[in-house]
């Protein structure tokens, strides 16, 4: 990358790492801080899903935790039958009375996820908030994208914060779909983004 930008995939040595970075860049976002108006608890179901997602090697870690990606990639799951089994409980605990409101988000998050064709699904995406303004977090995207498009599959992400819409759009993602959080409130958009071949390459 012409930024210089140090970009490695992470192990499970990284979790601890990931996770304060990714909670921290999503603690103001207008669909997770919703679901987490303290902050509290956002940690614990991000550290569950970045674990999860560990078990393939494309989770992504960009300059010492300044920026990290979590993507799933073709064929894979983002949760195993066993953590879907057990994410109703966490929720319990995590936010009490309105896990059945979270749990319809995330029913809606997988009614718009399409199943085919096979693509990488970019789970999670954020900046830490010391090194925002960079564009740190878009020459991520960007890297793995010209892996992604060496391989030449297309990518999908779901964008929870409509200020990050054409930051998307500039990388190639064309909106697909939407869906709202349950309180109606705010609409977040499906994006879908055809192989450009070796474009970032």
């Amino acid at each position: 990358m012409s930024t210089g930008l140090e970009v490695r995939v992470a192990t499970e040595d990284d979790l601890d790492g990931i996770t304060a970075t990714l909670t921290a860049a999503f603690e103001a976002d207008p669909l997770w801080g919703w679901v987490f108006p303290t902050g509290k608890g956002l940690d614990v179901l991000w550290r569950f899903c970045i674990r999860s997602a560990l078990r393939y090697p494309w989770v992504w870690v960009a300059d010492d935790y300044a920026a990290a990606s979590v993507w799933i990639p073709p064929a894979g799951v983002e949760l195993t039958q066993e953590e879907e089994a057990s994410l109703g409980p966490m929720l319990d605990g995590l936010v009490g009375s309105r896990a059945s409101e979270i749990l319809t988000l995330f029913e809606r998050f997988d009614h718009t996820h399409p199943d085919e064709p096979p693509h990488y699904y970019l789970s999670l995406l954020g900046t830490h908030p010391g090194h925002r303004g960079k564009g740190l977090g878009m020459a991520l995207l960007a890297d793995n994208l010209a892996r992604i498009d060496s391989e030449g599959m297309p990518a999908y992400l779901e964008s929870s914060n409509p200020e990050n819409d054409r930051r998307y759009e500039r990388l190639g993602f064309v909106r697909a779909g939407e869906f709202q959080r349950p309180d109606g409130k705010l609409i977040c958009s499906t994006m879908w983004r055809e192989s450009r071949g070796r474009a970032f390459g």
